[in-house]
C-alpha cells in the first residue's frame, strides 16, 4: 500500500511552507514506503497544468525530494510515496502521480477493509448523479455486478471499469483514462461478460458481496456486534449494510426485528441447499 497526501493553499506557496509540520512525518513514511516518490503540483491559476517531479529513491534522504518541497510554489499538490506491487519494477514509468492533460492521479494499490472499496464505488455513483456526464474510471480488484450495472445504467459516455490484475502496462491504463476523459468507454472484458450473463432471478441478486456476507451471518443467528468482529468492520458499517439489505429486499420500515426475520427468510428461500 502506498501513501498519498493532498494539500491546498490560498495562494501559490512552496510545498514545504504549505505542509508545515506535516512535511517531516510524511517524509519519514518513506522509510517503509521506499520504492520511489512523486509530486504533482499546480502553480496557480493560469498555469499550464501540474508540474510533476519523480524519484525512484527513498524520499527520506533524497536531495531531489527536498528540493521539490522547498522550491515548488503551488496552490494545490498531490504527493505520493510508493510501495511497489510484486512484479512491478521500480522505474520512473511506474512511479505516481500520472498525468493526463491538466489532471493528475495516483492510487494506493490496496483497500482494507473491503468496505472501503464499496464506499469508493458508491461515491463514484453519487458523483455521476450530481454531475451528469462526469468522467468516472473505476479500477477494482474484482467485478461488482450491481455497482457496475448501476454505473452503466446512467449512460456509457465517460465511463470505465477495469480490473487491476489486467492493467499490466501504464501506457494501456493511460490510454483507457484518456478515452474516458474524452467521453468514451473503457470496460474490461470480464466486466462485460459478467453483465451479459448476470440474472435477476431472485431478490438476493441485487445485493453486493458484502451485503450477502452480512445477511448470511444474520441467518446464522449472529448479532451486529458479532458480525462486525467476524468481518473486521465497525458496527456502524454493519448497520449500514443491513439497512441496504432491507431496502433492496423491499422490506418497509417497521419493527427492525421483524424486518430482520423477513430478510433471513428471504435468504433461506433463495439460497441453494
Amino acid at each position: 500500500m502506498c501513501r498519498l497526501l493532498g494539500v491546498v493553499s490560498r495562494a501559490p506557496l512552496p510545498l514545504a511552507t504549505t505542509l508545515g509540520e506535516l512535511a517531516a512525518p510524511f517524509t519519514e513514511l518513506s522509510r517503509e514506503h521506499a520504492d520511489g516518490w512523486g509530486i504533482a503540483a499546480w502553480p496557480g491559476r493560469g498555469g499550464d497544468g501540474p508540474r510533476v517531479v519523480k524519484g525512484i529513491a527513498r524520499a527520506a534522504g533524497d536531495r531531489l525530494w527536498d528540493d521539490a518541497l522547498g522550491g515548488t510554489p503551488a496552490d494545490a499538490a498531490v504527493l505520493h510515496l510508493r510501495m511497489a506491487s510484486p512484479g512491478l519494477p521500480v522505474v520512473p514509468g511506474n512511479t505516481h502521480p500520472f498525468t493526463v492533460g491538466g489532471l493528475a492521479f495516483a492510487h494506493n494499490g490496496f483497500f482494507s477493509p473491503y468496505d472501503a472499496l464499496d464506499e469508493g464505488l458508491r461515491a463514484a455513483l453519487e458523483a455521476r448523479e450530481r454531475i451528469p456526464g462526469l468522467p468516472v474510471l473505476v479500477l477494482s480488484q474484482y467485478v461488482e455486478e450491481s455497482y457496475a450495472a448501476e454505473l452503466l445504467a446512467g449512460g456509457t459516455s465517460g465511463v470505465g471499469y477495469l480490473l487491476k490484475d489486467r492493467v499490466g502496462r501504464v501506457d494501456e491504463f493511460l490510454d483507457a483514462l484518456e478515452r474516458v476523459v474524452a467521453g468514451g468507454t473503457a470496460l474490461d472484458p470480464e466486466v462485460v461478460t459478467e453483465l451479459l450473463t448476470r440474472r435477476r432471478d431472485t431478490p438476493l441478486d441485487s445485493l453486493t458481496p458484502r451485503e450477502r456476507e452480512v445477511l448470511k451471518l444474520m441467518a446464522e443467528g449472529h448479532d451486529n456486534t458479532t458480525i462486525a468482529k467476524t468481518l473486521v468492520v465497525t458496527e456502524r458499517a454493519v448497520s449500514k449494510h443491513i439497512g441496504n439489505v432491507f431496502l433492496k429486499l423491499g422490506l418497509p420500515p417497521s419493527d427492525s426485528g421483524h424486518r430482520r426475520v423477513l430478510a433471513v427468510l428471504a435468504y433461506l428461500a433463495h439460497t441453494p441447499k
